[in-house]
């Protein structure tokens, strides 16, 4: 199944691609990410919407540029944009939340909020940079775009519709503490490796 020879079926390689993009995905910061947004917004579908709309586009960027993004922004200005913005969105996570702006309204918020988060976490991340191999290799962007957001949305599905009985169990500040630090180390260490 994860034949990386010359053939070019598009079902094969969107398979490969899937399975290889799930794998990674398993225990990333993005998992992590979907949980929380979930937990914080009470609105699966419209953050699993969200992941899928940042999935196709962060990878789809990746399949088709390959590391010509990473290259022309550079090591440097991309760490430190990352690094930023895990640290503000730990930060964002210490906030206490106010439930009818939670619960209330269509969900836009959650929804732009999802897309956001997870296309700038996904900049320069380990699936973003093998979707960038995989799309050079075979040469089939549609395919590995779709293979691999496809399996980048199976692994936070598992986050954000199992990620509730977690919280059941543990009180919800905990997660959102333990989740905060994790955030803030992720930023010190993007920002201190520069």
């Amino acid at each position: 199944m994860f034949s990386f020879s010359g053939k070019r079926d598009p079902m094969l390689i969107a398979l490969n691609c899937f399975l290889l993009t799930f794998v990674s995905e398993m225990g990333d910061k993005t998992q992590l990410l979907a949980l929380v947004l979930a937990t914080r917004f009470k609105r699966p579908w419209t953050v699993l919407a969200g992941i899928l709309t940042a999935s196709l586009a962060s990878l789809g960027l990746a399949a088709t540029l390959g590391g010509a993004v990473a290259h022309w922004l550079g090591p440097k200005v991309l760490a430190w944009a990352l690094g930023l913005t895990f640290l503000a969105f730990a930060v964002w996570l210490l906030v206490p939340e106010k439930e009818e702006s939670l619960e209330g309204g269509k969900g836009n918020g959650a929804f732009w909020t999802t897309v956001f988060t997870i296309f700038l976490a996904e900049m320069g991340d380990k699936a973003q940079l093998a979707v960038a191999a995989l799309g050079a290799h075979y040469a089939a962007p549609l395919s590995v775009t779709l293979g691999a957001s496809t399996g980048m949305l199976a692994a936070d599905a598992l986050a954000v519709l199992f990620g509730g009985r977690l919280t059941a169990r543990i009180p919800m500040v905990w997660v959102r503490r333990a989740a905060s630090l994790l955030f803030a180390l992720l930023g010190l260490t993007a920002l201190f490796r520069t």
